[in-house]
């Protein structure tokens, strides 16, 4: 084989599967220069490489969001280096990923064996890049919701690019008729989530593991007072109220007026049927 033949294969190998020259150069000799060998070699040695970085910690990444008038969706995609989540092949990357999220509804089964461009399944090409990129790149959190008889609305901090951000907000609301008022409110009510971070939309929604742990932990601080049971008993009930009035979003003081709460905000619309819906929070290290 010469040389000019082998330098021929290993850039069709390379556009074929995105591996380096160096990875794609050994494949094409010990396939013999078969293209198809060449391709299992580099599958087999790209999931071994990536088994190995999946033990790392992947902290860093990107939340993107898809808007359309008929739906709204959010996905996170994780990678260990803030180098890497600003590198234009890994947008690229998250961005088909994320049409295929929308598609699916932000199925995760679904979504790792949905195609791309290349006529591979997301986790065919997950493995693939993880060995091209040399870390550990992982699917998160997503959430999808649709515009039947609501209105969606979204918010993407920190923008790297686009609808690319380190944390983004979609939340859904609910009302007979849309109106401009209701975009101004919605617009708005995606930052403050966004600034606010709530658990629930209400106090009664929020998960009840969350509340014994938040009570575990104040009746540990607060029994090095040495105050009476009955008085730790009352401080207890009153911290516990307050974590659940600044974690619930209706409760929460409205970030663009602190002397109002949500809820004092959506009354003011004089919308009777205006509710919250649906909300969803993405941050990269939460």
């Amino acid at each position: 084989m010469s040389n000019t033949s082998t330098f021929d294969q290993v850039k069709e190998l390379r556009k074929l599967t995105g591996a380096g020259f160096k990875d794609c150069n050994i494949a094409i000799k010990d396939s013999n220069g078969n293209i198809e060998k060449a391709i299992e070699i580099l599958r087999v040695k790209g999931i071994s490489k990536a088994s190995k970085k999946m033990t790392r910690d992947a902290k860093e990444g990107v939340i993107i969001i898809e808007n359309s008038e008929d739906f709204k969706s959010i996905l996170e995609v994780n990678c260990e280096t803030d180098f890497v989540a600003k590198n234009d092949e890994f947008i690229s990357f998250v961005k088909e990923i994320s049409k295929l999220n929308s598609i699916n509804k932000s199925n995760v089964d679904e979504l790792k064996n949905a195609k791309m461009q290349n006529g591979l399944t997301i986790d065919e090409n997950l493995v693939n890049f993880i060995s091209k990129i040399g870390e550990k790149i992982t699917i998160g959190r997503s959430r999808y919701f649709d515009s039947v008889k609501t209105s969606n609305y979204s918010y993407i901090h920190g923008t790297i690019k686009d609808n690319l951000g380190k944390l983004g907000v979609i939340v859904s609301l609910e009302a007979k008729n849309k109106s401009e008022t209701i975009n101004e409110f919605g617009k708005k009510l995606a930052m403050h989530i966004a600034a606010s971070n709530p658990l629930s939309i209400d106090s009664n929604s929020i998960d009840n593991e969350i509340i014994k742990k938040e009570e575990s932990l104040i009746s540990e601080e607060l029994k090095s007072t040495g105050k009476p049971d009955e008085i730790i008993k009352k401080i207890a009930l009153g911290k516990i109220n307050k974590f659940k009035e600044e974690s619930s979003l209706l409760t929460q003081q409205w970030v663009m007026d602190p002397k109002q709460k949500v809820r004092d905000v959506i009354k003011e619309l004089n919308i009777p049927d205006l509710k919250i819906k649906d909300f969803y929070r993405i941050k990269i290290g939460e």
